[in-house]
């Protein structure tokens, strides 16, 4: 189900903060262990380099590749059938000893855009959103509530939240009461 929710501050509307919450629709994921040589390998198969710099992504088209460990990516396509990459990755790194497991159907993404977007994460996300310290292509594994998460800014008011499909409605009805907390 993709789903967009406006979540709005009240107050004049001039003063208005608002972000946008944004269910994506399905899109090829894979969660990818190895080296960081075995992970250039890949990003030349995948089309986007893996980010090698803690906490950082790298996008290239519509596909990206967020670090989420010293020897583990999260890898996002939204320009392929997640088997038919799955299988050409895999023949890219047959010499390579690696982990590549497709969890497409697991997770599910968030986008929150506007200038209130900081404010609902933070209602349940221990981490500091301004830009200085969490800048623009930063990434990381943390938790909203009680749900665990991938955050990445991917704009300097756009995040994308990434958590398992089981987690989704949790987090939509979070983000939710947190806009009506900030009224």
């Amino acid at each position: 189900m993709v789903e967009t929710v406006t979540l709005a501050r009240s107050g004049s509307l001039a003063g208005r903060r608002m972000a946008s919450v944004t269910e994506l629709a399905p899109v090829a994921r894979f969660s990818f262990r190895g080296s960081e040589a075995t992970a250039i390998k890949l990003g030349e198969a995948f089309g986007a380099r893996p980010a090698v710099e803690p906490c950082r992504s790298s996008v290239a088209g519509a596909r990206s590749a967020l670090w989420l460990g010293p020897d583990e990516w999260l890898l996002i396509a939204t320009d392929q059938d997640a088997g038919t990459l799955f299988a050409a990755l895999e023949t890219a790194l047959a010499a390579e000893p690696h982990s590549l497991v497709d969890v497409s159907h697991r997770n599910t993404g968030f986008d929150i855009v506007g200038a209130g977007g900081a404010g609902l994460l933070s209602e349940g996300c221990p981490l500091d959103f301004d830009l200085a310290a969490f800048p623009v292509g930063m990434c990381t594994q943390t938790v909203l509530g009680k749900a665990e998460i991938v955050l990445w800014r991917f704009a300097p008011l756009s995040f994308r939240l990434e958590c398992w499909r089981s987690f989704a409605p949790y987090v939509a009805d979070f983000l939710a009461q947190a806009a009506d907390n900030q009224d």
